[in-house]
């Protein structure tokens, strides 16, 4: 049958144009094809192979275990916003959830990435490097879902005082971190 198409197709086009234009309406064609088998993998929805909010989540406040303080607290509200938007899960305020996440954050360090040109010794810009154990489990079964390291991160550039600028960038680092979480969480093959 495609062969017949495309025979009929050729034929339209020797009889009612030039070469050029055959070329340019099998061109045509094809461009059309791709545009519309190019969103064939898109998919609406939980990706998860659940139907959304079919689950509850909670999500136990994170513990620091880290010198810097108020670590713990930005990231676990920075979770429950993003699963919370997500739609995949229920977050379960109240009561139980079907899958309990916990996290102990593990590791906080700030890397040099520039320097002043004209000081070499002076850094302009730092990355932030935020690292917490996360756990994921089942609450009926007690089937452990994930449990791995997730690092978050982000980039700052110090003008005059480090430490405030270390705290404004405080919520964006517990987001990408929280956000790497969510990732695993929703588009899990567990």
């Amino acid at each position: 049958m495609t062969s017949d198409i495309g025979l009929r197709v050729s034929d339209f086009a020797q009889r009612t144009a030039s070469p050029r234009a055959t070329g340019s309406l099998l061109f045509g064609l094809l461009s059309l094809s791709l545009l519309f088998s190019g969103c064939a993998g898109y998919r609406l929805g939980p990706t998860n192979g659940l139907a959304a909010g079919t689950k509850s989540i909670q999500i136990v406040p994170f513990s620091n275990n880290t010198l810097e303080p108020r670590l713990g607290d930005a990231v676990t509200s920075q979770l429950r916003k993003l699963l919370q938007g997500d739609g995949s899960y229920r977050l379960a305020t109240h009561d139980d959830g079907d899958i309990l996440v916990s996290g102990v954050i593990t590791r906080y360090r700030r890397q040099e990435v520039s320097f002043v040109p004209t000081d070499v010794i002076t850094v302009r810009d730092y990355q932030l490097l935020l690292t917490a154990q996360v756990t994921a489990r089942e609450r009926g079964t007690g089937k452990v879902i994930l449990d791995q390291p997730v690092t978050g991160t982000t980039l700052i550039r110090v003008e005059s005082d480090l430490t405030s600028t270390e705290r404004q960038a405080l919520p964006l680092l517990a987001g990408d971190l929280a956000k790497n979480v969510t990732a695993l969480l929703v588009d899990g093959s567990w």
